[in-house]
């Protein structure tokens, strides 16, 4: 199964040029084509912390989706890379469906979140929001 959409994710604190804790919240919307013809998109609520910065990341974070069918899954993102580069937050998240529908199977996070100020990572407050397009694929 495949899905594109959209995520926006908050640190707090903001992710600076140093790495340190932080916690993420944000949310997601996605269209997506699957064997199974009535599921077709899904919302999600993203929560978590770790060790985060412009240029590094070491996080687990939880995605919840739920599904234009009712249905649900809860996916455990453990680690991934999340890069400021020219102002674009690079993201690759790897996890696995810890509950729910697809319970078992892998999923990969990829996607390119702006940020509004690179020059954020670099002051006090840090970059505190990247919002931008993402994909789903559950395998």
């Amino acid at each position: 199964m495949s899905c594109a959409g959209n995520n926006t994710v908050s640190f707090s604190p903001g992710l600076s040029l140093a790495a340190r804790r932080t916690r993420i919240g944000g949310s997601g919307a996605y269209s997506c084509l699957s064997t199974d013809p009535a599921l077709r998109s899904g919302t999600s609520s993203i929560s978590g912390g770790g060790r985060n910065g412009c240029f590094f990341s070491d996080a687990t974070t939880v995605e919840r989706i739920t599904w234009n069918t009712g249905e649900r899954t809860t996916v455990a993102y453990h680690g991934g890379n999340v890069q400021q580069v020219a102002g674009q937050a690079v993201v690759l998240v790897v996890g696995r469906v810890v509950k729910g529908r697809f319970k078992g199977r892998a999923v990969a996070s990829p996607g390119l979140q702006v940020t509004v100020d690179p020059l954020r990572c670099a002051s006090k407050g840090g970059v505190q929001l990247i919002t931008g397009p993402s994909t789903l694929v559950i395998v």
